[in-house]
C-alpha cells in the first residue's frame, strides 16, 4: 500500500508539472536569484499603489518589498523564458512571493494564465533602458 501511495504521488506531481509547463508556469527548485511572481490587474481598479500612483493594469509595473519606488527590473519568466522591463511603483507583494506584477507585465512574460511563476530579476541601470524602444515601457 506504501508503494501505491507513492507512486500515486509521483504521477499526480507529473500531472501537475505537464499543465504547469503548458500554461507557460513553472513553481519548482529555482536557482539563485530567482523566485515566484504572481500578478493582479483590472479587479485593482484604478487605486492608488503605495507611490501615489494610479494603479494601471496595462503599465509595465511591479509591487516589491524593499526596492526603491521607480527602480527598474529586467524580469525573466524561468519557463517561457521572456523578458519584460518594469517600474516598481507598489509595495508588496507577501506569502512568499518575490514579486506581483501587473497584468500586462504577466502577458508579455508568458505567464498571465499562471497563479504563479518562476521568474529572475535583475536591477537595470537607467542608462540601460533608455536603449529599449519607447513601446516597451508602457
Amino acid at each position: 500500500m506504501n508503494s501505491f501511495w507513492h507512486s500515486g504521488l509521483a504521477l499526480a506531481a507529473l500531472c501537475c508539472a505537464a499543465s504547469s509547463a503548458e500554461a507557460g508556469c513553472r513553481v519548482g527548485a529555482m536557482p539563485a536569484g530567482a523566485g515566484l511572481a504572481s500578478w493582479y490587474g483590472a479587479e485593482q481598479g484604478r487605486r492608488r499603489t503605495a507611490s501615489g500612483e494610479a494603479f494601471d493594469p496595462g503599465a509595465l509595473t511591479a509591487a516589491h518589498n524593499s526596492l526603491a519606488f521607480g527602480t527598474m527590473l529586467k524580469v525573466t519568466s524561468l519557463a517561457t523564458g521572456r523578458v519584460v522591463l518594469v517600474r516598481i511603483n507598489d509595495r508588496g507583494p507577501g506569502h512568499g512571493r518575490l514579486i506581483d506584477l501587473s497584468e500586462a507585465a504577466a502577458r508579455r512574460l508568458g505567464t498571465r494564465a499562471c497563479g504563479l511563476a518562476s521568474v529572475r530579476i535583475e536591477q537595470v541601470r537607467v542608462e540601460q533602458v533608455a536603449q529599449v524602444p519607447e513601446g516597451d515601457l508602457r
